[in-house]
């Protein structure tokens, strides 16, 4: 087990990782409009930056696999997103600000991966499940508070203090990084370089691992299925609340982060205790269910409560996607590739999900897109259900009792 001290750095590392994240959400977006920026010059640089994200996930992976110092990797991906926020915020000018959303989409790459490789030599593979179920709850904690305090910066002070406040708060993030012992991840980084020295395992073996190549699949379905179903809330939203657009919105992105932020421990330790499919499976459950009731509800708070079920969705993903990954690469130096593979194919479905929701509203309406994305939620569910193996490591089997050996009584001498 870690140590307190350690524990807790690594709960606040999550909390000011997320914080930072915030910053480069929409809060991009609105700071380029009112810099006279055009929408198609908006669109550019945010596709150049997704584009970015998405195609660094297996490279960045495999530098962190590379690395043995993991909390260096993380301090690196730290200042480049702090670099990439005082560019946005000084130089508002397009060379500046798509090479800041491209340094920014490398640096989460890394980061990403030099966290959950963090948190396993924390506590081991055994442990791995239940923790980072807490990182999930400290991120989304995160979150929900940031994205209030930077709304309001964004309003009240200047949209460019938004990305002052991001570069600023990268200071708590390397101080909670700092708390971390490197002591307390030795024992077990040694322990797993021997295991990869037994086993490295290539890049094309990972890539035919049944399990590797399934859950893949599950994540791409997942954000095919999830990503576009908030954006198309908000344009009803839009049209049916007025001027309480804005607040309902705030309240769809707000209640899921609480909900994440409640279950996710509870999430981790299922896991572990009842498997990863079981899990999995009550993670996708959630996007049918949810896309079949926006497709019916027309009230704003009916609409917040069903956003809730966005909530039982990420916490069982971002708590599956390392967990399975470090199954699956047991014995391997391939956990942050791994992890890259899955974070591919999330960025691929979500690609995909927006413009084809999009197309199927414009030409069927929005209920026809919301059934659409619940059809693509269900070819997950029965994708886990019939192809995906358990990846869970059997526990150890106990020892056989040994019988007592029966003494015969010592003859007494005659």
């Amino acid at each position: 087990m870690a140590d307190r001290r350690s524990a807790r750095g690594l709960d606040w590392l999550n909390f000011f990782i997320a914080d930072v994240q915030t910053g480069f959400g929409p809060f991009v977006a609105v700071y380029l409009a009112a810099q006279e920026w055009t929408e198609f010059e908006i669109g550019l640089a945010l596709s150049v930056g997704a584009f970015t994200a998405m195609i660094s996930q297996v490279p960045a992976g495999a530098v962190v696999d590379a690395t043995p110092r993991k909390r260096l990797a993380a301090l690196a991906a730290l200042v480049s997103l702090a670099l990439s926020a005082l560019l946005l915020a000084a130089w508002p000018a397009p060379l500046p600000v798509l090479f800041s959303l491209v340094l920014h989409g490398f640096a989460s790459c890394v980061l990403a991966p030099a966290v959950a490789a963090i948190s396993l030599a924390l506590v081991g593979r055994n442990g791995l499940g239940e923790r980072l179920g807490r990182n999930a709850r400290y991120r989304a904690i995160g979150n929900g508070l940031s994205a209030g305090v930077m709304g309001a910066v964004g309003a009240y002070v200047s949209g460019a203090a938004v990305f002052w406040l991001t570069a600023a708060l990268t200071l708590p993030a390397m101080a909670a990084l700092s708390r971390i012992r490197a002591a307390e991840l030795a024992p077990r980084e040694e322990a797993a370089q021997a295991a990869e020295a037994a086993g490295q395992g290539g890049f094309r073996t990972l890539l035919t691992n049944r399990g590797v190549l399934v859950f893949s699949a599950c994540c791409a379905l997942f954000a095919l299925s999830n990503a576009a179903m908030l954006p198309l809330v908000g344009t009803e939203v839009t049209a049916r609340a007025g001027s309480m657009a804005n607040l309902v919105i705030a309240a769809c992105i707000v209640v899921p982060q609480l909900v994440v932020a409640v279950i996710s421990p509870w999430v981790g330790r299922l896991a572990e205790r009842r498997g990863r499919r079981l899990v999995l499976l009550i993670g996708l459950g959630a996007l049918p269910v949810r896309g079949l009731l926006l497709s019916q509800v027309e009230e704003p708070v009916a609409l917040v409560l069903v956003q809730a079920l966005d909530g039982l969705g990420a916490a069982t993903l971002g708590v599956l996607l390392p967990l399975v990954a470090a199954d699956l690469t047991r014995g391997t130096n391939r956990f942050n590739t791994c992890m890259g593979v899955f974070g591919l194919a999330n960025g691929i479905g979500a690609t995909v999900s927006t413009a084809a929701a999009g197309a199927v509203a414009a030409g069927y309406g929005v209920g026809a897109a919301f059934l659409a994305l619940a059809g693509a939620g269900l070819l997950a569910v029965l994708l886990a259900l019939l192809a995906m193996p358990e990846t869970r490591p059997a526990p150890p089997a106990a020892p056989e009792p040994v019988a007592p050996i029966a003494l015969r009584p010592e003859r007494s001498p005659s």
